[in-house]
């Protein structure tokens, strides 16, 4: 069976932009671990960047309506092999190339610069020949086959159903094992799959591809990309999935990523609404949401559900040694604010005192050298604190010295490039904000730091998912968190307890995890005050606390 994605009237029907998608999608077919477009202004050549086993690749597509292609594209891949220090150099085409190119290609493996070609006919013998899936890297844990089974279940009975699973648990994984079984007894079926942005659209179709047969086609609809038909597997946008639906597009299953931004009202409660009786199924690794909307009105109770402490106990994400970093407690207010009443805001601002740039970068500096390969993500407030904090620490150790910043004011080739290099170990540090929130996989990363970062529990969770993802050689993700509001300590202490109690039914675990401050005179006085203050993780800025006077303390 051939592949759908690389027929010649597929590519030649797609356009260039057709070519270089059917291209990483066979990538991925032919396992390789990570694979990026880049092509754009300033790409040095290359279109595509991509990794397997530890090697770079690089690769040049030259799309042709009609004819062949010259010997541009040969000269551009030169360049981008030199630039990006690639170990293997693919030449593609949908046709094939002049004999001027195939000249200049021979040219230079004569002097050990090999380029290799895949023209149209090697592109559909690949498509031939390779798996009929992307090769899985591993089989369904228990629990996701678990969750997999009661989706489809309450899928059948309810047409409703939804799964919570924390970061690292792999939800995705579940949702495209869901549509991929639909898909096998029904390969007809249309699935639509949709989230609120741009980015987080393009990966979802990347991650669907490992569970979805070469036969079936995905498509991609957002405001840039309007596919010329709708068959197969949609993943949009909200904005755009609502116009297709509105003109007559019928899906048979829906699934909606990162269910939590799902309201009372608003585009996606207009879009479930529009589809009427369709079923449909969320995913989510963060339930909760701030105006309190419960979204079990929309999908019913979770299907199946796993927390944090709950994977990091049975062993499915990594331990974590996590230290907390309060040590500018200013001690002549804690009397005070223990015999009067104050807000959060107005308690966040008497008791702690920010640590300076030059200790949060000691206790960066002892726990890289304490930790073994390590690759580091350093969570900061906004766009100038990150390339701040980036410059910084280039020039505060040999280590950092290509330490990096990331966030959404950066072009998106831009971002993919620093990822690329980041999973390749050439880039050891990235400063972000709210990038690596949703839909970003880095299971390499052992070392996190928290640096004035937000109160709030979901990107608190998000943030944290970030390093739980299990890895070869990692034996527990190591944690910095330099505290600024008391939520933050409320939600770390809450993490504690419940993962001591999980934890106590799971002996057999080769790591176990290390929450605690770095002064447990603070720890105490916490531990303390945190026992009475219900609710405190999700309390609001003007919420007003009274705590009790800690005795032994003082």
């Amino acid at each position: 069976m051939s592949a759908a994605f690389l027929t010649a009237t597929e590519l030649r029907e797609g356009g260039p932009e057709g070519l270089t998608k059917a291209l990483e999608r066979t990538l991925w077919h032919l396992g390789f671990q990570d694979v990026r477009v880049i092509d754009g202004a300033h790409d040095h050549g290359a279109d595509l960047l991509a990794v397997r086993d530890r090697e770079q690749w690089v690769l040049q597509s030259k799309w042709k309506a009609h004819g062949t292609a010259d010997h541009a594209g040969v000269d551009d891949l030169e360049r981008a092999r030199t630039h990006y220090r690639a170990d293997k150099a693919v030449l593609v085409t949908n046709t094939d190339i002049t004999a001027s190119a195939e000249a200049r290609r021979r040219a230079l493996a004569g002097i050990g610069v090999d380029i290799t070609l895949w023209h149209g006919a090697t592109l559909d013998a690949i498509g031939q020949r390779m798996p009929d899936r992307v090769p899985a890297p591993y089989a369904l844990r228990p629990y996701q086959e678990q969750a997999v089974a009661a989706i489809e279940r309450d899928l059948d009975d309810e047409g409703t159903a939804l799964l919570v699973l924390a970061t690292g648990l792999g939800k995705t994984l579940v949702g495209g094992e869901v549509i991929g079984n639909l898909l096998a007894s029904r390969p007809d079926a249309r699935v639509l799959v949709v989230a609120h942005m741009r980015d987080l659209v393009g990966q979802l179709e990347k991650a669907l591809w490992r569970h979805i047969p070469k036969s079936v086609p995905t498509r991609l609809l957002t405001g840039e990309n309007k596919p010329r038909a709708l068959d197969g597997v949609v993943v949009a946008t909200v904005e755009s999935a609502l116009s297709a639906v509105r003109t007559g597009y019928e899906p048979d299953l829906i699934m909606i990523d990162e269910t939590h931004h799902v309201a009372e009202t608003g585009r996606f409660a207009e879009l479930l609404d529009l589809c009427g009786t369709t079923r449909r199924f969320g995913v989510t690794a963060t339930p909760w949401r701030g105006d309190k909307f419960d979204i079990t009105a929309r999908f019913g109770r979770p299907s199946f559900k796993m927390g944090i402490a709950e994977g990091m106990a049975a062993g499915y994400l990594s331990a974590v040694d996590y230290k907390l970093y309060a040590d500018g407690v200013d001690w002549d207010a804690v009397q005070d604010i223990s015999r009067h009443g104050y807000s959060i805001k107005d308690l966040n601002r008497r008791l702690f005192l920010p640590q300076r740039d030059e200790e949060i970068v000691e206790h960066l500096r002892a726990a890289w050298r304490e930790t073994a390969q390590p690759r580091a993500i350093v969570f900061c407030q906004t766009i100038e604190h990150a390339e701040h904090m980036a410059g910084v620490l280039a020039i505060s150790d040999p280590a950092w010295v290509n330490a990096s910043h990331l966030h959404s004011g950066l072009p998106k080739r831009h971002r993919d490039v620093l990822l690329n290099e980041f999973r390749l170990g050439r880039v050891p540090v990235i400063t972000c904000v709210d990038v690596f929130n949703e839909g970003v996989d880095v299971p390499d990363v052992n070392l996190i730091a928290f640096l004035r970062v937000t109160h709030s529990r979901r990107i608190f969770v998000q943030q944290l998912g970030r390093g739980l993802r299990l890895s070869p050689g990692k034996k527990a993700l190591k944690v910095l968190d330099f505290v600024t509001d008391i939520r933050r300590a409320a939600a770390v202490l809450n993490l504690r307890r419940t993962l001591e109690a999980e934890e106590s039914e799971h002996l057999e675990l080769p790591h176990v995890s290390r929450i605690e401050f770095q002064d447990e005179t603070v720890g105490s006085l916490m531990d303390m005050w945190i026992q009475d203050a219900a609710d405190l993780e999700t309390a609001a800025d003007e919420v007003r606390l009274q705590f009790p006077l800690p005795k032994g303390i003082l």
